[in-house]
Order: C-alpha cells, then structure tokens, then sequence
C-alpha cells in the first residue's frame, strides 16, 4: 500500500539533481571542446576559435548548474527540509544559523562541492587572463571538474553506484531508516528533527577553515595545469612565466587555511596544542611543502633555466599529493587512525580513478617529451642562489615523503598483507624525525638570499651573515639557559630558527635598504622562522600546571586520565602553579554547560587578589557525545589554557527536577560523642534513648525500641535533629528511619552491639545534594604568540611576493 507523505518538498531535490546532471555533462562537454581546440591551435585550423568559444559557453553553463547545487543545498539546510538524508544528517532545527555553512561542507557532498565551486571562480579568472594558454589549461581544468561532479552523480553503471547525489536520497528511503515505524506516518516530518552538527565543528574556525583550505587544493590546479599545457604544446619553459605568481597565491591560502586549523585546534579542541600529526593533518601539510618547493625551483628556472624536471616533478606532484590526500581522507582506510577522515561513501573506486588519470596523464607526458627537454651548458654553482634554492626544495620533498609514507601505513597494510601499527606518540615520533628537516631549512633560508643568481663570492657571503650568526648563537644559548632547553636538537633548531630571523631581518633592512615592496621574501622567511620558534618555545616549554593535591576520593576523578588534573569542588580553592583557583560553579546557555573558574593571585600581605576567570565548555550532546572546548586566558609572554576532562553536567535546577530522589546510602559506626559529616552538614550523635513513646511510632508493647539522638549542624550552623529508632519486632529488625528534609537526609539505625555501645547507621543524601564538582587540566604555553605573530607575518610577507611578482608580470606583458 502507498502511503501519501503530507509536506515533503521533493521540488528543491529535483532541481538541485538536474543541477548536478547538468554540471557533470557541461563540464564533460566543456572538456572535449577545449581539448579540440587546443589541438586545432596547435595545427593553426582557421575553426579553432569557434571551438573555443563553444568550451567558453559550455564551461560557463558548467559555472551556472554549479551555482545552483550550490544554492539548492543551502535553501534546503537554512529551510531544514530533514526529508533529505544529508540534511538530517548535517543540521538540525536548532542550529543557530552561521553554523549551516558548517552543514554545508561537513560531509562529504558538500566538501566536494565546495572543491567544485572554487574550481569554477578559478576558471573563470582563467578565462579572462590565460589568453593564448587558455585551451589546453582549461582542458585540464574542466577535466578535473568532470571528475569531481561525478562524485555527486549518484546514479547506477549496471551495479556500480558513480557518486552520492545529496539531493536524491530521501530519509525514508536511506538502508538504514527505510523499515523505521516513523516513516508508516505520512505526517513524520511533523515529528522529524535532525541529528545535528558534530559538536566539534560548532565552532566559528568551521565556517572560515574549510573553505580557505579548500581554496588552498584547488590552486594547485593551476600550475599543474599550465605543467600540462607546457609539455603538450612543447612550450616547455613558458608555462612557468603565467604559472609562478598562482604557485605562490597557493602557497599563501594553502599555508594560510592550515594555519587557521592550527588555531582551531589550540581554540576548539581539547588535546592540548595546535598540531598533533593527525594523518588528516599531515594530507594537507604535505602538498603545502611540495608547492613551496615547487614555487621556489620556478624561480631558479626563471632566472637560469635550470632544474626543469625538478620544477615539472614538483608541480606535478603537489596536485598529484591533494589527491591522494583526498582519497586518504575521503575513502575511510584512515578510519582507524584519524578522528578527522570522513567515512567510506563507497567512492573508492572513483577516488583511485581520479587519482590515476592524472598520474598516468602527467606521467607519460613527462616520458614522451623528457628527451625534447631543453640541454642546460652548466650546472648550479655550489655558491650560488639557485643551487641553495634547490637544496631548500630538495629538503621539503624529503620531509614530505616521510611524512606521506608513514601517514599512508593503512594503505600499506591494506596493498601488501602487513600489519604495521602507526606509531604510539605520533608528536614525538614526528618530531623526532621533521626536526631535523626544520633545522636545515631554516639554515638555508637565512642564507640562501645572500647568493647570487649563478655564482657569489663566498667570502662577500660569510661576511654578510657573520653577524646575523654570532648574534644568534648568542641568544640560542641566552634563551636555552633562562628556559631550561637542554635536548641537542631543539637546542640547534633555536638557534637555526633565531638565524633565519636575524639574517632575514638583517637583508631587508640593510640589502634592501628597509624597502617593503622589495622585501616580501625576506618577510615571509622571517615569519615562517618565528612560526618555528614559537612552536619550539611552546611545546618544549609547556607545563602542566594542574595536579591533583586533594584528599577528596571521588571515583570521577579516575576518569581524568593522568596525573596532570586538579578536582575542585564549588567553593574550593586551591593551588595551581603562580594562581589559586576556585570553582564558582556553571550554568546552561543552550547546549553548552559553561563552568567558572576563578584565578587569583597571593599578594605579599598574604591574602588573594582577584585576577581573571576562565569559562571552559562542555557542549552537551546526546546522540554524539559530549565534547569539551577550552578556553584560554592570553598574556603577551604565554596562554593559560584550560579544559574540563570531567564534571557533573547536570544544573542545580535539573537536579532539583528530579524530585526527592535519594542516592545511595552510606554505612558508619558510631560511638556517641562521634562526629561523620555529610556534603551539607556534621552529624554528632548525642545518645540514646530506651524509654521511646511506643505510641508515636505505633508500637506493641512488647516490641524492643532504642532511638537514638543527632546533632546536624548546618554551614551556617544551624541545628537540626534526627532520632532514627532500632526496632526489634519479634526477632527482626525493623527500623524506623528520621527525615531531615531541610538538608535533604534521612538516617537508618540498623543495629546496635551492646558490648561496645556503638552503633551503625545509614545515611542516605538527595542527588540535590551532591556536591558539585569540575576535574579540569591547564596547561601553561610559554612564548605561544611569537606562533601566532609569525604566521600572520609569513602571510603578510607571501602577499607582498605575489603582489611584487604579478606587478612585474604586468609590466613585461
């Protein structure tokens, strides 16, 4: 029997599906056309305009359907149409709005559509300023976007399914919810809400980390686009002219959206730092040191015309890396070993697919035209800048093959039958190795802009360098002594990282004569030197300024994991590090549970000055667990950061919702005269009493009585009394309990030994009265904000390179 659903809007999902189909076939379309016309150019045929502009119009018919997959998908999260799986799935009706962009693109349609997208702009910008290389650029352009709209198909090739089409699947329709009881209700969307964002990702670095990111991959097209026009037009060396200044507008976003999840790790998530070597952290970093390299060997062959395989292989390869990044990512074998890595859509297939075409395309490209390479007469001067350059990019592709090779062990694994695990601490065992790397960097960045194109005078060199060098040997050793680095290679990577500042610093100020516009290399160098040294500073340097030092057993406190943790009971305060803290208690704002925590500082009269309060969170949510976000008190010289590892997240007025429940009830033995306290009050027993009125506790007369008699002394020591009685009503016990409703306790007196005259009782509390209590770790991070400055002066310097390079494209043009 059909069932008739009242209120779903199956328009949007329609349009949104003819978007898709219309995207894959005009970029299919779009493809062929430029390819065509790239080779009626190449062989001068008089037509090769007309298919030009045939490409022109079918790429820009390509922009507009994306354009409205783009639209569709964002009407139907902002409308919360939860009949759509991936709606349901990404949002929900409480979604405060400027987290439906996070929607968007967290799943895996959406981060392929945003890919799609920024592919879009940029072959528009492409086909405005590629003039004469437009054909065979945008061929591979509009090839890439064949591919990547082909991930959102979502339809059958005999039993193969092509992509997942987020328009298409409908909830009731999903595998996994088609027999639910909900959906024999033609009325369920009245009782449909979503499952909702991850709570991670309720952050405001969601909204702009993404998108930057993915700006980042998708610049890596265009070299490697102009990489293939070059080889296929037997252009070999004038590609790199138009190609340069976008390899270093990709190097600046690519570099600056990993950048921003550095900040979104530090600012949002809870391990403690900005970079863990997280396998999905590492996909992205890896293709940013190919194209720095790459970028760098362009300017070699710019100035000498050296190194071009070197600059081909780079290029090349940076492209080829995002996409084996993404299949990482996006195939679900990273599943195991990243809490970042989408799951398996059942794409693999078609990720391999993507990633072989072009690996093979450039591949044979590379083989067919490598003996019509161009002879290079001489070889790189040891002392010259471009041998340096090139020294620079070798060390960047070795770091980044072992950084690839070890993040790509599940694929190891899966292809050759092993069972090799990943490496326990994935910081130190990164560490351990990239260091190093770090080190030799950074000691030819401070030197490499003191050669000369082709040949210097390594004693002019020495001399220039000479100070920068002492200089910061010096403060190598100052700052070692002062902060305790003792290790040999974070001594050595302080002192190449304080080099590569000083010698940068010392170039454009006393080279360049102080001039900005000149000075965008030395610049970025400057600040990719103090993104080192803040790192180094930071981490080596931070300390843990949360220990448990209370006597308080409370069985939470186990969960807190290590000794780096402090409980505090509201009201509490003690000693971390320079502060003494108290917890002041929390509240609810929505889903988020703030706890106050207040820092003081002892003053030399002895008593606490208030300093500042932090308000860690604890995002409360049910279907996918509760996540903490910390919050940070910055000072110039370091961070204070902190997080809740543990708590009780239920408010004063939840718990009073929950009536007059007891826990559970506690034993002692008493003596009279002894004292037991509970979270509210002291109890002192004060006697006994075996003349009981039988009548008021309806009584027999041959039932055997004794009561006995409290004290319960409040805070404010206000006092109140219990007399819990012990019946023994024909040989069995059967007492009578006393109620203290004002402190929410009632008392059990269970059995008496004659012999001794104590007693025992049960003392049982209301959930009210538990006490409230945070565990929490802070961690002191010293010298965090020369990170952070250096990464806002590495852009800053990258910017004024690009600007610089496309000023001077302009003039030659």
């Amino acid at each position: 029997m059909d069932i008739h659903y009242i209120g779903e809007r199956l328009i949007p999902g329609q349009l949104g599906n003819v978007c898709v189909i219309l995207a894959f076939v005009a970029a299919l379309f779009s493809a062929v056309t430029y390819l065509i016309s790239a080779n009626k150019f190449t062989k001068s045929e008089p037509d090769a305009v007309a298919w030009k502009m045939m490409a022109r119009v079918s790429f820009r018919l390509h922009s507009l359907a994306v354009i409205g997959i783009v639209v569709t998908l964002f009407y139907m999260l902002q409308g919360h149409l939860f009949e759509y799986e991936y709606v349901w799935h990404h949002s929900n009706s409480a979604m405060r709005m400027r987290y439906i962009l996070s929607c968007f693109w967290e799943g895996q349609e959406g981060s392929f559509l945003l890919w799609t997208f920024w592919h879009v702009v940029i072959g528009t910008i492409l086909i405005k300023t590629s003039k004469e290389w437009e054909a065979p650029v945008m061929t591979t352009v509009s090839a890439v976007q064949v591919f990547l709209t082909s991930m959102l198909l979502g339809v059958y090739l005999f039993d193969y399914k092509i992509g997942s089409n987020p328009f298409t699947i409908l909830l009731r329709q999903h595998p996994d919810f088609a027999n639910i009881p909900l959906f024999q209700n033609p009325d369920y969307l009245a009782k449909l809400d979503g499952r909702g964002l991850n709570p991670l990702l309720q952050n405001y670095w969601m909204t702009i980390h993404p998108p930057t990111l993915f700006l980042g991959f998708a610049l890596t097209l265009v070299p490697f686009a102009y990489g293939i026009a070059g080889l296929w037009t037997k252009r070999f060396q004038e590609w790199q002219k138009p190609a340069l200044p976008w390899a270093f507008i990709g190097m600046a976003v690519l570099g600056t959206g990993i950048l921003m999840g550095g900040a979104w790790a530090y600012e949002a998530l809870s391990f403690g730092g900005f970079w863990a070597w997280d396998p999905v952290e590492n996909s992205s970093l890896v293709p940013w040191l190919t194209l720095v390299g790459a970028a760098h060997v362009m300017l070699i062959h710019k100035h000498k015309g050296q190194s071009l395989f070197t600059t081909f292989f780079l290029t090349f390869t940076t492209f080829i890396l995002v996409l084996y990044s993404t299949f990482l990512t996006r195939s679900g074998i990273l599943g195991e070993t990243s809490v970042h890595a989408f799951t398996d859509l059942g794409m693999s297939g078609q990720l391999l697919l993507y990633l072989f075409f072009f690996v093979i395309l450039a591949v044979v490209l590379l083989i067919v035209n490598r003996k019509h390479f161009p002879k290079v007469a001489e070889e790189e001067a040891v002392w010259s800048r471009e041998f340096w350059i090139f020294l620079g990019s070798l060390v960047l592709l070795i770091a980044s093959f072992h950084i690839m090779f070890n993040t790509s062990m599940p694929v190891w694994n899966k292809l050759f039958k092993l069972k090799m695990a990943p490496p326990t601490d994935a910081i130190g065992f990164y560490n351990s190795w990239q260091i190093p790397f770090a080190i030799l960097l950074t000691f030819l960045l401070a030197t490499g802009q003191y050669f000369n194109y082709k040949n210097s005078d390594i004693r002019a060199v020495v001399k220039k360098v000479l100070i920068s060098f002492i200089l910061s040997l010096v403060l190598a050793v100052v700052i070692a002594l002062l902060m305790g680095i003792s290790k040999a290679f974070y001594v050595v990577l302080l002192w190449s990282s304080l080099f590569c500042i000083c010698a940068n610093a010392n170039y454009w100020l006393f080279v360049l004569s102080g001039k900005v516009k000149k000075a965008g290399a030395s610049i970025a160098h400057i600040g990719f030197g103090l993104v080192l040294l803040g790192a180094l500073l930071s981490t080596s340097r931070k300390e843990f300024i949360s220990h448990n030092n209370s006597d308080k057993d409370i069985e939470a406190l186990k969960l807190s994991n290590g000794r780096n943790n402090i409980l505090l009971q509201v009201g509490d305060t003690l000693q971390m590090g320079d502060y003494f803290v108290t917890y002041t208690g929390k509240h609810k704002l929505g889903a988020n549970i703030y706890f106050d925590v207040e820092y003081y500082k002892k003053q030399p009269d002895g008593k606490l000055k208030y300093d500042f309060t932090l308000k860690p969170i604890v995002q409360i949510n049910a279907q996918m667990g509760n996540v903490a976000e910390p919050d940070t008190r910055h000072f110039l010289q370091k961070d204070i950061y902190t997080h809740v590892t543990y708590a009780d997240y239920e408010t004063l007025d939840e718990k009073k919702q929950e009536g007059n429940e007891y826990g559970t009830s506690k034993s002692f033995t008493m003596a009279v005269g002894d004292t037991i306290s509970s979270s509210n009050s002291l109890i002192v027993l004060e006697g006994f009493n075996t003349k009981v009125d039988k009548n008021k506790y309806h009584l027999g007369d041959s039932v055997l009585a004794v009561e006995a008699h409290f004290k319960l002394f409040d805070i404010n020591k206000k006092i109140y009394i219990a007399n819990p009685v012990y019946v023994i009503n024909h040989n069995q016990v059967e007492p009578i309990e006393a109620e203290v409703p004002e402190l929410g306790l009632k008392m059990n007196f269970w059995k008496i030994t004659p012999e001794t005259g104590k007693i025992d009782i049960s003392l049982a509390e209301k959930n009210v009265n538990k006490p409230d209590f945070i565990v929490m770790e802070a961690i002191v991070f010293p010298c965090i904000n020369i990170l952070w400055m250096g990464c806002v002066i590495m852009v800053i310097g990258t910017g004024l390179a690009i600007w610089q390079r496309v000023k001077k494209l302009r003039i030659k043009d």
